[in-house]
């Protein structure tokens, strides 16, 4: 076979979220002018979204149709292929994936992908941990059309609330989030400016310190593990001052339609509940063509992030347990899927070529959180080690965050002009998603 009709070498991304979507980029543009490689990007839906504005997606203090990426325009301009499918199941042997039909797709059969490289970055799921009811009574926010649908539920529920309409059911415009990580205490500062502007717009007749209650519950004793004490608790601080109720050292024992029940006895009444208590990687992983699993369905990696049983298949991202050099495991954590991306960007034509590859190491750059335009977190550096951070210079290392992902995937000229955009339209448009 001559060099002009060989094969190119098949390198085939699951999952276009923040690790993924950032590796093909960067594959893409190194592969452009080489016919011997190809990059292709599988992922179910048809658009990206930052998963750390899912909260604001569900808040509606962010149009998901303003910040998301289209795939299929995104991959012409950056050199790569993109399949619009769910990945169903891996056959090692042949060397091909399984995609089934897209969520809300139609019901069509299975394709088969070739590989010679495989990454996986299916992301992370909630985990209930086994809590009877929740899958059947909470939201969540594994994607942006969970969040959009929770944004919407609860935004129809405020606006049929009319004038007279008499005493309402306990709970019924009630919020109860489980979970005071990050994206718990900060999806609950956003509802709380929901539930402000919808007053203020007149379009609902509620009183939102009277009519609605927001509360997080915690079976920890404290929110927010990722920062310092003395930050987790101005961050309660600030959220009881918003009239965010904060429930420390409460498990939840059941979740029924109209409430919770906690294993204290206590019944907390609430039409929508949101699990936001912890993550797991995808169920279908647990049997992906004999891959290690371990108990969150995460893929067992080595530090190359090669899988441990097969040197063709990566995974990166939440999806992914990789060892620390300290014996524990890296956190499902975004920043950790932006430097596996990185990492793999360099690693794979080396494994391409047949070399040697590099070790991952997990560098900690900190934790923020963003509650009602006040931040707090801390930022870790080589000259400065752990640096406590809050006030306006913690708001703009937050919102730096995100333009950081839009210049990985857009560069800088295009990630200025998105910035720039969104200064001139939040002149312009509601303060919230109002349809």
């Amino acid at each position: 076979m001559t060099a002009s009709t060989q094969q190119p070498h098949r390198i085939v991304i699951v999952g276009g979220g923040s690790g993924g979507l950032k590796l093909a980029t960067r594959l893409g543009h190194q592969y452009r002018r080489d016919p011997t490689v190809s990059v292709t990007l599988v992922d179910a839906a048809l658009t990206h979204v930052w998963k750390p504005l899912f909260h604001e997606v569900a808040a509606g203090t962010l149009d998901v149709h303003d910040d998301e990426c289209d795939y299929i325009a995104h991959a012409r301009a950056h050199h790569f292929t993109f399949v619009w499918g769910a990945m169903e199941g891996l056959d090692r042997e042949a060397r091909g994936i399984r995609v089934g039909a897209p969520r809300g797709g139609s019901d069509s059969e299975p394709r088969t992908i070739g590989y010679d490289t495989l990454v996986v970055a299916v992301g992370s799921v909630s985990n209930d941990f086994g809590v009877k009811g929740v899958a059947e009574h909470c939201f969540t926010l594994d994607s942006a059309e969970e969040a959009e649908e929770f944004r919407r539920d609860l935004f129809e529920a405020y606006l049929r609330t009319t004038p007279g309409s008499g005493e309402r059911h306990p709970g019924a415009l009630d919020v109860a989030i489980v979970g005071a990580g990050a994206t718990g205490v900060e999806l609950a500062a956003e509802l709380d400016k929901m539930r402000h502007a919808l007053a203020e717009y007149g379009a609902c007749a509620i009183d939102p310190a009277r009519d609605t209650r927001l509360i997080i519950l915690e079976r920890a004793p404290r929110l927010l593990p990722g920062l310092p004490t003395d930050l987790a608790e101005a961050t309660r601080d600030q959220l009881e001052r918003l009239g965010v109720e904060t429930r420390l050292g409460e498990e939840v024992a059941e979740v029924v339609a109209d409430g919770i029940h906690t294993r204290s006895g206590d019944f907390i009444p609430a039409r929508f509940k949101v699990w936001a208590a912890g993550v797991a990687a995808p169920p279908f992983l647990s049997e992906l063509g004999g891959l290690e699993t371990n108990g969150r369905n995460q893929l067992v990696v080595k530090p190359t992030l090669q899988t441990t049983r097969d040197p063709s298949i990566f995974a990166l991202g939440d999806c992914a347990a990789c060892p620390t050099e300290s014996g524990g495991q890296v956190p499902p954590r975004a920043q950790a899927a932006d430097q596996q991306a990185g990492h793999l960007a360099r690693a794979i034509p080396r494994h391409l070529a047949g070399q040697s590859l590099p070790e991952y190491t997990y560098r900690d750059r900190g934790s923020l959180v963003n509650v009602n335009d006040s931040a707090f977190g801390t930022i870790m550096g080589a000259l400065l080690g752990n640096v406590t951070i809050e006030g306006w210079f913690a708001r703009i290392s937050y919102r730096w965050l995100y333009r950081s992902h839009q210049r990985a995937l857009h560069g800088s000229r295009r990630a200025l002009m998105l910035f720039l955009s969104d200064l001139v339209s939040r002149r312009t448009r509601p303060r919230l998603k109002l349809h």
